[in-house]
């Protein structure tokens, strides 16, 4: 099967690709850095070197594929001029226009938990309009929405944090409970849903653990050494304040603030707990590990 994975060599693009070609399919990478396409190449894939800004490069690699796996980069939270959700609109746009001039009939989207809300999840909304977007394309163009949970990596914001305070904190913590997990799983989730010869639309969430936030905090704690750690729940203001005070831009701070806090109340989680998946096999302790040399390094 011939297969377009966006994403670059990312956190989850790198296993897939690997899984992939492994299953003898034929794969193409798009990435935007042109340093990617010998490493790319190594790994047996094809580079297509070009930006997910550009509809038209996009059709071009899409042209005589038969699924094309779509993910949208974050982007730059710090540069003040920098709108998240403009952006993913931009590339969904992109994508649906390449999908419909390059006659790919299946797509694998990946979206976010919360990606169901259309308010109330903060940044997430702009999961949320990509997903609309892709569900507007003909019936026969099959699309399956991968709606994965917290990432294990982004536990990585809290080191700088429990390096001058001790602790962890946000607007949710302490005994709230809260799905998580691997990009390693990820990757399967995706390269199962490829292999299936999916039609139609279908939504799957991914998930690997779900953990009380006070025991995601002694798990890392024992990884690095302080053993007891805390994960504090603090007021939406406060954390806002903070991540302003970061330099990160005032609206993707709000939606920060508006997303954690939609964990706290539990709304975020609900569409996930109803539609609950079977978990990866990776798990925090394991992560905690990589946590742990990060920490040190």
């Amino acid at each position: 099967m011939k297969v377009v994975i966006t994403g670059s060599l990312g956190h989850i693009s790198r296993p897939l690709v690997q899984e992939l070609l492994q299953k003898e399919h034929s794969i193409t990478v798009i990435s935007s850095n042109p340093g990617k396409q010998a490493e790319i190449e190594a790994l047996g894939a094809t580079a297509a070197i070009g930006s997910l800004e550009d509809a038209a490069f996009i059709t071009r690699v899409f042209a005589g594929a038969d699924l094309a796996y779509c993910m949208i980069p974050p982007g730059n939270f710090h540069d003040s001029n920098f709108n998240i959700v403009s952006h993913y609109q931009e590339i969904g746009k992109n994508y649906v226009q390449a999908i419909l001039q390059s006659g790919v009939k299946r797509v694998v989207h990946l979206s976010s938990i919360g990606g169901h809300m259309s308010s109330g999840n903060g940044m997430l909304v702009m999961h949320h309009h990509v997903e609309q977007l892709l569900q507007q394309l003909p019936d026969d163009v099959s699309v399956i929405t991968m709606r994965p949970t917290a990432f294990f990596y982004n536990l990585l914001a809290f080191i700088p944090t429990i390096k001058m305070q001790g602790s962890m904190m946000s607007n949710y913590g302490g005994e709230d409970r809260c799905p998580w997990v691997s990009p390693l799983d990820i990757a399967t989730a995706v390269a199962e849903e490829i292999e299936s010869g999916f039609t139609g639309r279908k939504i799957r969430y991914v998930v690997s653990e779900e953990l009380r936030c006070n025991e995601i905090a002694a798990l890392l704690g024992a990884a690095i050494g302080i053993p007891g750690l805390q994960w504090h729940t603090i007021p939406d203001e406060q954390l806002l304040n903070s991540l302003n005070a970061a330099g990160l831009n005032p609206a993707t701070a709000k939606g920060l603030t508006e997303m954690n806090a939609s964990i706290h109340s539990g709304a975020l989680l609900e569409d996930y707990y109803r539609n609950r998946p079977v978990p990866g096999k990776v798990k925090m302790a394991d992560y905690a590990q990589e946590f742990a040399v990060a920490y040190n390094r």
